[in-house]
């Protein structure tokens, strides 16, 4: 498990046949905003908007495991392609999963299913991406389980970083998307990995607890190394080391906040491999995600100037969260 150093650890120079490999069914939504509306189903997805952020900041070789359904297969592997995400391990499924997202005005959502594509097990792993030197896992809907998880601590050498949001969710009536988890289960997750990283409505279905800072640290407390929680247009907050950091949010205009926390965590990733602190990293992907959120679908321009500059902005505003 990690603790200061192993984290700091991400050494250049460390033979690895991948810098990530992201875990968990891309899908193919619909989304409608106050600002935006989606023709048709587009491209999204944790693990998907994550290897994305990642190429895009400059990250060698990212590779994306999970389910696609014939429907979407051909178009899906082209997008892969275009976008430089590498695809060991693709299992065919009767559909492709996906959901209908409704925001209100407040920014408050709804997700109903479109589509459910199938699990993720051991055997879809290839050995060769055991060597990753990060294991990102996004689930969108309870395909990647318990065994799973315990596969990858026990046969890799990997850092493991949870999204836990596909692990929080059930279909309700109507096909309606609703947060419930198995705390029994989400502490086991909890202690097989180095990073989780819910948001606020996430974190109180996975722990119970209605404050973000005691959600941060019952994570860590369970065994894994960081605790992190998004907080939309409020940031995020971190608990790692014993200690609390708060991560400002770049003021912007929000039109699409789909994939913000996916991009946030592909940036974490993407800047920790290149030698940042924790906190540093923190505040990278809270500024890379502020640009998703301009933007809607995969084409979002990330780049790490934009990033970096938006980084030096937030360094003013972090001072002032913590003083």
């Amino acid at each position: 498990m990690l603790n200061a150093s192993t984290i700091r650890g991400f050494k250049r120079g460390e033979i690895n046949l991948y810098d990530l490999v992201a875990v968990g069914n891309p899908v193919y939504d619909e989304i409608i905003t106050p600002q935006v509306r989606t023709e048709g189903r587009i491209l999204s997805g944790c693990s998907t908007n994550a290897c994305l952020a990642a190429k895009r900041l400059g990250l060698g070789r990212v590779a994306l495991i999970g389910c696609i359904g014939k429907d979407y297969e051909r178009r899906f592997r082209g997008d892969m392609s275009m976008y430089g995400v590498e695809l060991p391990s693709i299992k065919l499924s009767e559909e492709t999963g996906g959901f209908r997202l409704v925001y209100d005005s407040k920014g408050d959502r709804t997700l109903d299913v479109l589509g459910i594509a199938g699990k993720i097990s051991p055997e879809d792993f290839p050995s060769k991406c055991l060597d990753a030197k990060v294991i990102l896992l996004g689930p969108i809907l309870n395909e990647i389980d318990l065994k799973f998880v315990k596969f990858l601590r026990e046969s890799s050498n990997a850092r493991i970083f949870l999204d836990p949001q596909g692990m929080v969710r059930e279909i309700g009536s109507k096909g309606r998307v609703k947060h419930r988890c198995d705390r029994r289960i989400a502490k086991a997750l909890v202690r097989l990995v180095d990073f989780v990283k819910p948001n606020e409505n996430e974190a109180v279905t996975l722990t119970g607890a209605e404050d973000p800072f005691l959600s941060a640290r019952l994570m860590v407390e369970w065994g894994a190394g960081v605790g992190i929680v998004t907080l939309a247009e409020r940031g995020s907050l971190i608990y790692y080391c014993e200690k609390f950091t708060r991560i400002p949010a770049y003021k912007t205009l929000a039109k699409d906040p789909t994939g913000a926390g996916d991009i946030y965590a592909g940036a974490f990733i993407s800047s920790l491999l290149k030698g940042k602190s924790v906190p540093n990293s923190a505040l990278f992907a809270s500024a890379a995600a502020s640009i998703k959120v301009e933007y809607t679908g995969p084409d979002f321009p990330l780049d790490c100037a934009e990033v970096d500059g938006r980084v030096r902005k937030l360094n003013r505003l972090q001072r002032e969260f913590n003083p």
